[in-house]
């Protein structure tokens, strides 16, 4: 099979799932599910891919492999965010309700459509590699996999120091700046973000491999630009104040580096 009819197939199916997801979301009067279905929609996209792609099978295995795990752990770890917090939702979301007040409904409906065709456009990281039939891993797909395996654990890492923070009782409303996260305000999103670099590293060493840039690229501008970290800070500001404040101005907001002022203890609002 080629390539676009796999691309239609998986553009449909997947407009349809987020279609209902929506009047699921509509019912339960909370959209923060989508995040979680937008993480879990690469591991079926994925197989999928890797199943009906004529290339090399162990290829086929492998980036199917490394999508459905990351894909997985993603999607799990954002089901638990989410389903902890429900019925209350995600500020980002509370803040689509006021922006997109009076038109709010077709709005969100066609940003659920405009989450399946990302899912779709990102995919092409996954696509590319199972036309390729060349019968041994390049050294380019090689480096691919241990940079994916550096970022998913450099990933995890952070998810786990964030939310053994949080369960101590007395860190509540405090700024969490221990670990990974001393070093980075968003060390989560810096190795989200690495795990795309390493898809399409992977991706490279396939024909038309490098059209898998729209990966990182497009994961970096949202992260720094759009949904990422602009709102999660306005929102920790808003909840933490000049604690926030001060850790923003010692602390790098993306990549992890050193820190400008000594930090000791996590700061209180």
């Amino acid at each position: 099979m080629s390539s676009l009819p796999l691309i239609v197939l998986a553009l449909a199916g997947l407009c349809t799932l987020f279609a209902l997801l929506w009047l699921l979301c509509r019912r339960l009067d909370n959209y923060g599910f989508v995040d979680v279905a937008w993480a879990y929609a690469f591991a079926p996209l994925a197989a999928f891919y890797a199943w009906f792609g004529p290339g090399w099978y162990l290829r086929r295995f492998m980036i199917a492999a490394i999508a459905v795990l990351w894909s997985v752990r993603l999607g799990s770890h954002l089901l638990k965010r989410v389903a902890s917090h429900h019925p209350v939702e995600d500020g980002r979301y509370v803040q689509l309700r006021q922006d997109w007040a009076g038109n709010f409904g077709p709005r969100m409906a066609g940003f659920f459509q405009l989450q399946a065709a990302s899912v779709v456009l990102l995919g092409l990281a996954f696509l590319l590699p199972v036309f390729n039939p060349a019968p041994r891993f390049h050294l380019l797909e090689i480096a691919g996999a241990c940079l994916w395996f550096l970022a998913l654990y450099g990933e995890a890492i952070a998810d786990a120091q964030l939310a053994a923070f949080k369960r101590v009782p007395a860190n509540k409303g405090r700024v969490c700046d221990a670990g990974l996260w001393r070093l980075s305000r968003h060390p989560n999103y810096f190795f989200e973000w690495l795990v795309w670099v390493a898809f399409f590293v992977f991706a490279l060493a396939s024909p038309w491999g490098w059209l898998a840039i729209i990966g990182p690229a497009s994961i970096l501008y949202l992260l720094l630009r759009v949904t990422g970290i602009p709102l999660t800070e306005e929102q920790a500001v808003r909840s933490k104040g000049d604690a926030y404040r001060r850790y923003q101005q010692s602390t790098s907001a993306f990549i992890p580096w050193f820190p400008k002022l000594p930090t000791s203890a996590p700061n209180a609002s």
